[in-house]
This record gives structure tokens, C-alpha cells and sequence, in this order.
């Protein structure tokens, strides 16, 4: 990315996006202190939302609700039109955004099928659903000012009927994930800051999800082989869980377009596993750690391709194949890559996340990357801790494949791989270096000084289990 594709990027705000936001916060507000007792201001805020929504298949249904709720009668079907109404605003303000960036990179981007697919949550008893509305419609009512240990403990009996589901464990999850959040952060009513954005996100989302057939359908996966090239790894790690997703470009066999994918692996762990073991919970997926470790490509065969540019990733239907560095990867086969469409769900700003090269650059003092003269921001509070990159690291970086973020109002780059000079030598590191263990000296030796976490708490549950 040159200092001019930079320069575009950052040209002025993307018309429409600021005014977009505000609703989307008039709305949270609202939310945050409960649609029991909105008063003039705050329901005035659902109108302007609902306003927003003229004119679409949705402006009808959302003006009903807004009216209906100020009124008082707060009913399941109008909090399901304001969440598809917060939810499409979102939508757009994320195509705009994304539609800028394409602009400046000039990159190409596949639509999203029209049609075809199955239903994405075929056989979820509605009674399970509608615990799920029940306690989401309680939560609206009540408001995040409001909530109390009876209220987040509620959610538990729908949660674990819903876990017994397949079909319904992504909301599910997304039910206790935000049960615990809100449990963890009592009493919420004395918080002097809300997480109102994120709370508001994961409550509409969840709402969404817990419609009897009212998801669009998805579409099925294809089958694809051919040569995955690694550009660099994005790990999310939590107390519980850690997932490492892989992005790269992919080169199909045949006449098909090279395309930018991503390659996810998780696990689930406990919160005492941190730093280079994680990676030892991956170990079911040998050639993908190999590939990362020695940068080399992967061969694919018959792997199946979503269309929203994940792969389901499948150990056995990948082999490490010939060396492949992240950085020549993306100066060569980075900008001519068709980039993948969003998920009608998965369009939201924050989601956004487009590997990019830049080169030539110096970092300032206060973390900022300069590019010709246009600053943008440095995210280097995502670099994990399982990894080489350090923010030291970055700090005297050249070179840098990222990804381009846009969360906060505006954008940013997190670094995945770096090039810098460090005591006059070349040194190149990047997030997956150490997914076959740590090189360096110093951190093998702390981790042999530690000891094996992940081999003690193997041994003690197996020691359990045979008891």
C-alpha cells in the first residue's frame, strides 16, 4: 500500500457513515436504559432510526415498532424490526467503508450469491427459539442500567437447551457469552461506562438469530484444490479459547481466479495456557503449524471454500509444499487477489479486517505509522503473545503485512508480519513463527523453566479419567 493508496483512504470521512453511527448510538442509548421507560428524547431516537429505514423493505415494519414502543407495548416483533433496522444501518455504513478501501487498493471483490444454499438453522424447535426471544425481550425491557443476577441467571435454562441443538449453538454461545459479560460486570448500574456499542451489537445479533426461518439461507460450500500462500496469522485468544485464523492468497488449480481466503483452526482451553503452549492445543493440524512455522505454501486437495472466503479446514486434505515468504507473497500475488463478499450477518465496520502490504514507511513516536507523509494508526494491541511480534519490534519496522481495520471512527493497521533492522541485521517475524514451538533462546528458556502446562494438565486429566 503506497503513501497515494494511503492518501485516498484517508481522504475526508465516507459520506454518510458519521450521521449513520449516531443513530446506531441513539439507538444503544435507548437500549442501555431499558425500553420500559424511554422518555421523549430517547424514543424520538427509535423514530430517527426507524426514519433511516424509509423507503426499504424494512421502513414500514421498523416506523410500526418505534411508534408501538414509545407507546409503551413492547412486543417481540417490533424489537426484532428496530434490530434488523440497527443491524442493516450497520450493514451499510461496513459496504461504504469497505467500498473506500477497495477504491484505494483497487481491488476487486466478489458479490454474494443471490440465491440457492439451505436454511441456516434447519430444525431448532421453536420453543427453543422463543426462551431465547423471551430473555433478549427482557433484557430490552429492562435495560443494561437495569440488570441483575436474576436476570442474567435467566438466561441459563434457555442456554442449555439450546447447546443440546447443532443447529442452534452459534446463538447459543452468543447467549452465554453475553450472560457472562453481563454477569461479570455487575453491578452494571454503577458502571460509569457502558460497552453500550458492543452490548447493543451482540443483543441484535442474538435477536436475529433466534427468528423461527427469518436467516437467510446459506449457501453451500465448494470444493477447492489448489495452493494456499500464507500472508500472515491473526490469533484470538481467550481465557477458554483460542482460534487462529490464517490469511493467504489462494492459487485454484485450473483457470480459476487467485482469491484472498482464510484458513480458521480453534481449541478450546483454560486460562492458565498462554504464550507459545497454545500452540500445542493445535496440534491436530501438523501441515497447517508447518506451513506457519517454515513459511512454506500449502498443497489443497477437494477442500471445501464457503462463500463468505473461509475455508473449513481439513489437516489431512493439506500438505506443506515449497517455501512461500509472506512477503514476497504479498507484493507479488497481493493486489491481483479477488477478495471475498461479507456474510449478510458478518456486515459490520469492526468486521472489517483486508490483509494489506506497506513498505517505506517510519513510525512515530506515538505508535503511528507514516506512509509519504499520511499517518495511519498502529494496532498493537492485538499482537499475541504466542508469537515474535512485539510492539518494540514493530516500532522499528520497514515493512509490514497487516490488516487494515476500522473500529473507534477510524482506520488502523494490525501488523501480522514485520521486516526491521535490529543491531544492524535483518530480521523478518511474523504471528505463526513459533506454531511448531518458540526459537527464540531466551523464550525457550523461560518455557522450559515454566515447564509443559499443557502436559501437566494432560497427565492430571488423564490421571483422572482412570479413576
Amino acid at each position: 500500500m503506497r503513501g497515494v493508496q494511503l492518501a485516498a483512504l484517508l481522504d475526508g470521512d465516507v459520506p454518510g457513515t458519521g450521521q449513520a453511527l449516531e443513530l446506531v448510538t441513539g439507538f444503544d442509548d435507548a437500549l442501555a436504559n431499558g425500553f420500559a421507560r424511554l422518555g421523549e428524547e430517547r424514543a424520538g431516537a427509535l423514530a430517527a432510526l426507524a426514519g433511516a429505514m424509509a423507503g426499504t423493505p424494512l421502513g414500514d415494519r421498523a416506523a410500526e415498532a418505534a411508534a408501538k414502543i414509545a407507546a409503551g407495548s413492547v412486543g417481540e416483533e417490533h424489537l426484532a424490526a428496530l434490530a434488523g433496522a440497527r443491524t442493516a444501518l450497520l450493514g451499510a455504513v461496513h459496504d461504504a467503508l469497505l467500498d473506500r478501501l477497495d477504491a484505494a487498493l483497487g481491488r476487486d471483490r466478489e458479490p454474494w450469491p443471490a440465491t440457492g444454499g439451505t436454511p441456516d438453522e434447519p430444525g431448532v424447535p421453536a420453543n427453543l427459539l422463543a426462551a431465547g426471544r423471551s430473555w433478549l425481550h427482557e433484557l430490552a425491557i429492562t435495560g443494561w442500567r437495569g440488570v441483575d443476577h436474576d436476570l442474567v441467571s435467566g438466561s441459563g435454562q434457555a442456554v442449555e437447551a439450546l447447546l443440546a441443538q447443532p443447529a442452534a449453538r452459534r446463538l447459543a454461545v452468543l447467549l452465554d457469552g453475553l450472560a457472562a459479560e453481563l454477569a461479570a460486570s455487575g453491578p452494571i448500574g454503577l458502571m460509569p461506562h457502558l460497552p453500550a456499542r458492543r452490548w447493543g451489537d451482540l443483543w441484535a445479533r442474538a435477536l436475529l438469530l433466534a427468528q423461527p426461518g427469518g436467516l437467510p439461507a446459506r449457501p453451500e460450500p465448494v470444493t477447492v484444490s489448489g495452493r494456499l500462500l500464507p500472508l500472515g496469522v491473526d490469533v484470538h485468544e481467550h481465557g477458554t479459547a483460542v482460534q487462529v485464523q490464517v490469511h493467504g492468497v489462494l492459487e485454484p488449480a485450473g483457470d480459476e481466479p487467485k482469491r484472498l481466503v482464510r484458513a480458521s483452526v480453534s481449541a478450546m482451553k483454560v486460562d492458565t495456557i498462554t504464550g507459545p503452549a497454545v500452540w500445542r492445543l493445535l496440534g491436530g493440524h501438523p501441515a497447517l503449524l508447518t506451513a506457519l512455522a517454515e513459511h512454506r505454501a500449502l498443497d489443497l486437495t477437494g477442500m471445501p471454500l464457503l462463500p463468505g472466503g473461509d475455508l473449513v479446514w481439513h489437516d489431512d486434505r493439506a500438505r506443506a509444499g515449497e517455501p512461500a515468504d509472506p512477503f514476497a507473497v504479498a507484493r507479488v500475488q497481493l493486489a491481483g487477489a479477488l477478495a471475498p463478499p461479507a456474510p449478510p450477518l458478518d456486515r459490520h465496520p469492526v468486521r472489517i479486517a483486508e490483509p494489506v502490504l506497506l513498505e517505506g514507511y517510519t513510525v512515530t513516536g506515538d505508535g503511528t505509522l507514516d506512509v509519504d507523509g499520511h499517518p495511519i494508526a498502529l494496532d498493537t494491541d492485538r499482537l499475541p503473545s504466542c508469537g515474535p511480534l512485539t510492539p518494540q519490534l514493530v516500532a522499528a519496522s520497514t515493512a509490514c503485512v497487516g490488516l487494515m481495520r476500522w473500529d473507534g471512527g477510524r482506520w488502523s493497521v494490525q501488523p501480522l508480519a514485520v521486516q526491521a533492522m535490529v543491531k544492524r541485521k535483518p530480521v523478518e517475524a511474523g504471528n505463526g513463527d513459533w506454531a511448531l514451538g518458540p526459537t527464540d533462546p531466551k523464550v525457550v528458556k523461560a518455557v522450559a523453566k515454566a515447564g509443559d502446562v499443557v502436559a501437566v494438565l494432560q497427565e492430571r486429566a488423564g490421571r483422572l479419567l482412570r479413576r
